[in-house]
């Protein structure tokens, strides 16, 4: 029989021993990259190594107290926690330092705190209550917007920070839920979302505009099985566009060619969507509907990007797609990175012995950029332990999840394992070249006290949970 009072005979050694591991290799990586800069040694606590010995050394004594709490105190004050992290995120925009353009930060003396990292177990322990709520059900539209407005809320306050890393982060969440029983169909129109947004960065706006279009129509023609019914649709619109088009040539307006396509949808949907009423073709009204959302949509991205996103964030999501070309600018701390990795070779120049990181060619080498000083210094197969590292600890992660009876603890850890997953991807694939920088730490690795401390409380509230995972905390 299993004691459940006895926390440490409970506790999974396995994620501990690679928790440990990661912080161990992490730290090396760090002080490999700041050695130059060193004059005290390895305790030298002005430096980004001695610093991050110390968040170490509290992430441990964070650890420890995580676990002395009861299992069930994080079920009955996950509401409050929220509710407090609300108030300060709220409080940082005030009284927050700026730095790096966001305010972000709380300094007080030397130390700064970036509440937004704490947000994401805080709001995962708030999302895990309400999910596990009596009667609760993803299906009803009243859960679903509660469910939105729990996640939503922390990323839109970061937002006018602006943090734009820490915002995309949050869209992990939609694995939770499609492990809790979301809609196949709705993940399936997030996934053509994410699709549409690439595309309306990397096409014309005319052209793209005529696919979704086309596409409708196609769709249309099959769900309603008539071929005919789709020419009718498509030379309607075509119809509507040239008179449009004719109109502007005559009386010289000037709109464009794509404003003008914008106008011909609006009646065009207008007189489908009252058709489709009257004759009660609901199918055909959803396609209508997917179209306008997709048009929308479209518009939605090509604005936040010529008006939200701040000039050189753009140039990181051109560079990243190829679009632009800016090896100096934008673009040098991808390259720089590149040119490291890819100098590390096979085995890596040995440990403290790379230049690129060492000469601060690679901009952010111990946060951001970890990764390419591991790739110097320790070569492929450096970089494949670390992933390896990483890839087993998620796996463990999911095993936990799994044996969880508690519906609470099962929903906290996927989570846990959504949020360290997007910051793994993102970050490794930020340092490739593969996807746009957007300051994403490497979890458990990258130099900084709050993400270590965030994630921190993240493993080992988890690892509280599945200590009592014999009980039915909910």
């Amino acid at each position: 029989m299993v004691r459940r009072n006895n926390i440490f005979a409970n506790l999974d050694w396995v994620s501990i021993l690679l928790w440990t591991v990661m912080l161990a290799f992490g730290w090396m990586n760090i002080y490999s990259a700041n050695i130059m800069e060193a004059d005290g040694g390895a305790f030298d606590f002005t430096q980004r190594f001695g610093k991050q010995l110390l968040w170490i050394g509290a992430s441990i004594l964070l650890g420890a107290l995580l676990l002395a709490l009861d299992a069930k105190f994080y079920i009955y004050f996950s509401y409050i926690l929220y509710a407090i992290l609300i108030g300060v995120l709220m409080g940082v925009l005030v009284f927050g330092t700026e730095i790096n353009g966001a305010r972000s930060w709380f300094v007080i003396g030397g130390f700064q705190l970036q509440p937004s990292e704490f947000a994401k177990p805080i709001t995962a322990l708030a999302l895990a209550n309400l999910l596990t709520s009596h009667n609760f059900n993803l299906r009803k539209f009243s859960h679903l917007a509660k469910t939105g407005a729990i996640i939503l809320a922390p990323p839109l306050l970061i937002l006018l920070q602006p943090d734009l890393g820490s915002v995309l982060v949050y869209f992990a969440f939609i694995f939770v839920l499609f492990r809790e029983g979301f809609s196949a169909n709705i993940m399936l129109l997030l996934a053509s979302l994410v699709l549409l947004f690439f595309a309306t960065l990397m096409l014309d706006k005319v052209i793209l505009l005529l696919i979704i279009v086309l596409f409708g129509i196609l769709i249309y023609m099959v769900v309603s099985k008539s071929f005919k019914k789709g020419i009718v649709n498509a030379l309607w619109v075509a119809g509507v566009f040239g008179a449009l088009f004719g109109i502007n040539k005559l009386f010289n307006t000037g709109f464009s060619t794509y404003m003008l396509a914008i106008a011909t949808v609006i009646p065009v949907a207008v007189a489908l969507g009252i058709r489709g009423i009257r004759t009660r073709e609901y199918r055909h009204l959803k396609i209508l509907a997917g179209v306008l959302i997709a048009i929308f949509f479209t518009i939605a991205v090509d604005y936040s990007m010529h008006n939200v996103l701040k000039t050189h964030q753009q140039h990181r999501i051109y560079v990243t797609l190829g679009l632009e070309d800016d090896p100096q600018g934008v673009g040098y701390n991808v390259n720089q990175s590149k040119i490291a990795i890819g100098s590390g070779g096979f085995s890596g120049k040995g440990y403290l012995n790379g230049t690129q990181t060492k000469l601060h060619f690679v901009p952010e080498q111990s946060t951001d950029f970890i990764f390419c000083t591991v790739g110097e210094e320790w070569g492929f197969l450096g970089t494949t332990f670390l992933i390896l590292l990483y890839v087993a600890f998620l796996l463990r992660l999911i095993m936990l999840a799994e044996r969880q009876r508690s519906s609470f603890s099962r929903v906290f850890g996927y989570g846990f394992i959504s949020i360290l997953f997007i910051h793994f991807l993102i970050n490794i694939g930020m340092t490739l070249g593969l996807l746009p920088v957007i300051g994403i730490p490497l979890p458990f690795f990258s130099y900084g006290g709050s993400s270590l401390w965030a994630f921190t409380m993240f493993l080992f509230i988890f690892l509280r949970l599945d200590a009592n995972r014999l009980e039915l905390l909910r």
